[in-house]
């Protein structure tokens, strides 16, 4: 098998990893145990990728697979003239914010840094964050 079973089933990794993209694109920096980082690290490559594509089949695509987070709250002025809070979620963060920053990188989006073991129970930390 080419990926890391991570101790799950295969519907609870997926979920788990769901979580942690979302999570990283919302936050663009997140930490966590280095063998989760690295089977991370493929998912959300493919999903910048998707984001540098740009079309509707490419958002309906990242759409399946991000959770509909709240990523921020953006302040609009209406047709009122009022200004209303509005949510920008993390699908509408990938594509607006994060994928064009790479369009001119072939891939190596995320970084990876060591950090050290965990207290509890020893198992190696890294951050991974967008470069």
């Amino acid at each position: 098998m080419s990926y890391r079973k991570l101790g799950r089933t295969s519907a609870q990794r997926k979920a788990m990893l769901r979580d942690l993209a979302t999570d990283l694109i919302i936050n663009e920096r997140i930490e966590t145990t280095e063998a989760r980082a690295k089977e991370l690290r493929a998912v959300v490559e493919k999903l910048v990728t998707l984001g540098k594509r740009g079309d509707l089949h490419a958002r309906r695509q990242a759409a399946q697979f991000i959770r509909n987070e709240v990523a921020k709250t953006v302040t609009v002025s209406g047709q009122d003239g009022k200004e209303k809070e509005k949510p920008f979620y993390a699908l509408q963060k990938l594509f607006d914010e994060v994928a064009p920053r790479y369009q001119d990188r072939q891939g190596g989006y995320t970084r990876i840094l060591k950090m050290g073991p965990r207290r509890g129970d020893g198992a190696p930390m890294v951050i991974i964050e967008f470069v």
